[in-house]
């Protein structure tokens, strides 16, 4: 029982063949970059460098999509399809609202992807180069490159004709030379040549090893050699749909359903307002999304203006004037008077602080007369009452020096409109219909002032017994003029309709007037108010000539965010509540999505949190672009890991050629992404994120203290040690899939560890070392322990490491705990 054990040695495994990383990895990284490098073409088409962000995901789902599939040797038509669907979810999820489970195109979803990118080609179509980076044109570069990476892939990878690839990649270039020399940067061409250069190198280098090697191009190894890449697709999926969502801005465009808190808020990118009102239609306001937080209103109620419209177009409703924005004057600091402001009255200080705001238009109260905090580009016009800059960008909180005060009904019935004043554009009558400017003029006989033409107007559209009732749905259309059909038929529409109809109205009798879209007075929270989408708001500004521009709202709002001026109250009114504007008002959207009870009550379903209300529940702005960076690193560090691997077993070294902070660094960057990507739809789905990674990685943890014991054990010499390593040499075994018996001899247990590890020579040599001291332990107590048994031991370990690698399922979930050995 003393003698040294002997193991048998088994016939030597065939040798494998290297592994062909020409077409498993380094041929669909190369197609990528090359795609990536020649989208770079568009900078001198696309504004700014957001496009790019979508670009690298698109192109990334694309790759991993291919790589996945091509490893279990799924059919080229088949990948193609899937790339393809894959690109199509990507699409759905971040540019539209309406997808099946979120990312699956429906009909609705299709068509509302249909209007996204008319509006793109709209936007081509009267837009200067570089476009706007708004959310149709990013829409329309993802599915383009997309596609474009697609082509490149199959041609690269399934084709292995990389060459031909070069006239795909030369579509992208004639976009911008199509345009002008000046479209197409230097640096961006020098680019693409590297990376298409750097594919046919890599397209080289893997003809040459297969040649040598004859092994089939393009197709990988066993079903089990595809679990690395079917992992990187599902996780760079989730990754691409959460980072994609996060870095997109504007309405219903740009926003994944469920985003935000309570399933209703906010994406990063934020929301802007539309330079335009529609007089037909519905008014999609999407979920409540705060805006604006502001801080030292008070009590007062008043409207947040954002910009001002003074063309109205027939049939289309109101807008811009065309031609290039006014040149203004720089925003930060001391602002020229605005109409009616001559200094006296008192100046109040707000604080404003956008949470979810991106836009060109920058907010503002009453007529300002000082702004702070404002990076430079802003602008100030004086005679449109807008701040503007010429992109979109979410500003950092500011400060606004305002005048509120408020003309009374005396002064405005002796004001003089002095139209002359002010551009022939507040009093253009163009396109409007007889009928209403007829009835604008009866309305109007028995009134002598400018201010009390306004007010009966006004009054036409809030007194009950008139008819109008406000909703988010207008009367079906029974007249061919919009205008006229809803002031004399239906009757029924939103505050877009019913300021519209109310300033053409006014310039039907010679009343400079436009449309003013901005913002409602919100609702009080904690030490603020806030501002949120469903806030989203229209009314009128009237010239008063030395009073300057009056707001006249004439939407009949009954949830007590309307804000009623007090000109326009009753001689004996005691309160300025809109509710006194009729009591058969219909509710607004902003009643039902949001309060029904008092103001100041919490609303649970806005995007607004309460005063208890954790900023966590908001992902910040960087956990977008921080998913996606940790997951292009930990793409980066998974192919790094598994080429050392592979290539350490292909030469018989050792696992040191894989620094063993690698595995785990790779697995923290993936996990981090992947909890960065579930905040972007909420906090808790992080939570859970973590949780669901904790519980996985349970098992794992278990095993390894109970490793470190025995090993610890070990090392001490005593007298439980040999139990310690024959009970961990068992386990080892038990987790790389090979079950051992406990009825079996030391030897004969030997035996098979020696024989289905196919363990080396120095294996043996250290497998016999311990197998003598464990009989030794068990046999002859009193027997001197061997001085060296715990190396022998630990080099048994390295052995097993070198012949029998663990797979990913056996340290995930070891056998060892969690099923018992016969």
């Amino acid at each position: 029982m003393t003698g040294a054990p002997t193991l048998h040695t088994p016939t030597p495994r065939p040798a494998q063949p290297p592994v062909n990383w020409g077409s498993s990895l380094l041929a669909p990284l190369a197609a990528g970059l090359a795609t990536v490098c020649a989208s770079t073409s568009l900078t001198g088409v696309v504004g700014g460098w957001a496009w790019l962000g979508y670009v690298i995901v698109a192109v990334v789902l694309v790759s991993c999509t291919g790589l996945a599939l091509r490893s279990v040797r799924t059919p080229t038509a088949v990948v193609g399809l899937a790339q393809v669907a894959v690109l199509a979810f990507l699409i759905t999820g971040v540019f539209t609202g309406s997808g099946i489970a979120a990312i699956i195109p429906g009909p609705a979803a299709i068509a509302e992807l249909g209007d996204v990118l008319a509006a793109s080609f709209e936007q081509i179509r009267t837009g200067l180069p570089p476009v706007d980076s708004s959310p149709p044109i990013l829409c329309l570069v993802t599915i383009a490159i997309g596609l474009v990476a697609i082509l490149v892939d199959t041609l690269a990878v399934a084709a292995a004709a990389p060459a031909a690839t070069g006239l795909i990649l030369l579509c992208v270039y004639a976009v911008p030379a199509s345009l002008s020399d000046s479209m197409l940067p230097w640096w961006t061409f020098a680019l693409g040549a590297a990376a298409f250069a750097g594919l046919l190198a890599v397209d080289g280098s893997h003809r040459h090893r297969s040649w040598r090697n004859r092994d089939a191009p393009g197709l990988g190894g066993s079903p089990r050699a595809a679990v690395t890449p079917v992992a990187v697709v599902a996780v760079a999926l989730v990754v691409g749909l959460g980072a994609g969502s996060a870095v997109t801005a504007i309405g219903t465009v740009g926003r994944l359903p469920g985003a935000g808190v309570g399933g209703q808020g906010p994406v990063n990118g934020g929301l802007g307002v539309n330079p335009f009102t529609s007089m037909r239609g519905m008014l999609d306001q999407g979920p409540n999304v705060e805006l604006f937080r502001v801080r030292g209103m008070n009590n007062d109620k008043r409207l947040l203006r954002a910009f001002t419209l003074d063309t109205y177009r027939p049939n289309q409703g109101w807008g811009l004037p065309d031609g290039a924005m006014p040149a203004g004057v720089p925003a930060e600091g001391v602002l020229p008077p605005a109409p009616g402001d001559d200094g006296e009255s008192d100046t109040r200080v707000i604080e404003i602080e956008p949470i979810n705001w991106v836009d060109v238009w920058l907010p503002v109260y009453g007529d300002p007369r000082r702004l702070r905090n404002l990076a430079p580009g802003w602008f100030y016009d004086r005679d449109s009452a807008a701040v503007f800059r010429e992109r979109r960008q979410k500003p950092a909180p500011y400060v606004e020096e305002a005048s509120l005060a408020e003309p009374s009904k005396s002064e405005l019935r002796a004001a003089d409109s002095r139209a002359d004043e002010v551009s022939p554009s507040y009093t253009s009558t163009a396109g409007i219909d007889p009928r209403v400017a007829d009835l604008a003029g009866d309305l109007t006989a028995g009134e002598n002032t400018t201010f009390d033409k306004a007010t009966a107007l006004w009054e036409f559209f809030t007194e009950p017994e008139n008819g109008f009732t406000y909703d988010t749905q207008t009367a079906a259309a029974a007249d061919s003029d919009a205008l006229a059909d809803f002031v004399l038929n239906g009757k029924r529409g939103f505050c877009e309709q019913f300021a519209s109809a109310m300033a053409v109205m006014l310039r039907s009798q010679g009343i400079p007037s436009r449309v003013a879209i901005g913002f409602t007075t919100g609702y009080t929270t904690a030490d603020y108010r806030s501002i949120t989408s469903q806030d989203a708001h229209a009314w009128v500004e009237v010239y008063f000539g030395d009073q300057g521009w009056v707001p006249f709202d004439p939407t009949p709002l009954a949830d007590g965010r309307g804000y009623l001026p007090s000109y326009l109250q009753a001689d004996d009114a005691g309160s300025d509540s809109p509710e006194d504007t009729g009591e058969n008002a219909a509710e607004t959207p902003s009643t039902s999505a949001a309060a029904s009870g008092p103001e100041d009550e919490q609303d649970p379903l806005a995007g607004a949190p309460g005063a208890e209300q954790s900023n966590f529940q908001q992902a910040p702005a960087w956990s977008g672009w921080g998913a996606l960076l940790t997951a292009l690193a930990a793409l980066i560090l998974t192919a790094a890991t598994v080429f050392l691997g592979r290539r350490a077993s292909v030469l018989g070294r050792g696992t040191g050629a894989v620094p063993r902070w690698l595995p785990p660094s790779v697995a923290a960057l993936w996990l981090v992404s992947v909890v960065l990507a579930g905040w972007q739809f909420h906090w808790i789905f992080a939570l859970g994120l973590l949780v669901v990674a904790g519980l996985a990685l349970l098992p794992s943890g278990v095993r390894e203290l109970q490793r470190r014991r025995r090993l610890r054990t070990i090392a001490s010499g005593h007298g439980t040690a040999a139990n310690a390593a024959w009970a961990e040499l068992l386990d080892e075994c038990a987790d790389r899939g090979i079950s051992i018996p406990r009825s079996d001899t030391v030897r004969a247990a030997a035996q098979k560890v020696a024989s289905r590890h196919h363990l080396d020579e120095e294996g043996r040599d250290d497998l016999r070392t311990v197998v003598g001291v464990v009989e030794r332990s068990w046999y002859s107590p009193a027997a001197p322990e061997d001085p060296n048994f715990a190396k022998a031991f630990n080099d048994l370990r390295e052995s097993l490491r070198r012949t029998a690698p663990m797979s990913w399922r056996g340290r995930l979930l070891p056998r060892s705990l969690l099923r018992r050995r016969p």
